[in-house]
């Protein structure tokens, strides 16, 4: 059994059928209109934008947005943002001015709603986890890491306060 619970999606023949029936220009032009809204504009970090919204936003039916995605990525909507945001949280696991924040932000930040759901995406892609991904790329987690040197403290010296101090007797003096 893998270790994410994912399996692979059956084609309907009727759903490619109408796929055919779209001109290749069409298909270009809405192309680059998908991503200018996801990559350029970002969207996909938005959890809530939907194939509905996107196809609001760029004046195309839904069904065509649903044709093209399947034409030029060969994927439907929802694995295309996945693809995105995991693109954006891999060079987010491995570059160093995102050491400070944990992989559950990392997943929020990029547009994950849950931490299962982002687990679940990366490793299907990758083949390896965030955090395995993330060490495999030179992060050293905390737990890992050698403790930090205490500072030494300063002892002091006993004082001669109220104690007589000793002083030796030359033997001439005897």
């Amino acid at each position: 059994m893998a270790k994410y619970n994912t399996r692979e999606k059956k084609v309907r023949t009727s759903a490619i059928a109408y796929r055919s029936s779209i001109s290749p220009q069409f298909v270009e032009e809405v192309a680059k209109k998908i991503i200018s809204k996801l990559m350029i504009e970002q969207k996909y970090r938005d959890p809530k934008y939907s194939a509905k919204r996107l196809s609001d936003d760029i004046q195309v039916n839904i069904r065509n947005i649903s044709a093209v995605v399947n034409l030029r990525f060969q994927q439907n909507y929802s694995q295309l943002v996945a693809n995105m945001r995991i693109l954006e949280a891999k060079y987010m696991l491995q570059e160093r001015c995102f050491d400070n924040m944990n992989v559950e932000d990392i997943a929020v930040n990029v547009g994950f709603t849950t931490r299962q759901s982002f687990y679940a995406s990366f490793y299907k892609l990758c083949g390896i986890t965030p955090k395995e991904y993330r060490i495999a790329h030179g992060f050293i987690p905390k737990a890992d890491l050698p403790p930090e040197p205490k500072p030494k403290k300063k002892t002091k010296k006993a004082s001669s306060k109220g104690r007589k101090r000793k002083t030796r007797k030359s033997p001439s003096s005897k």
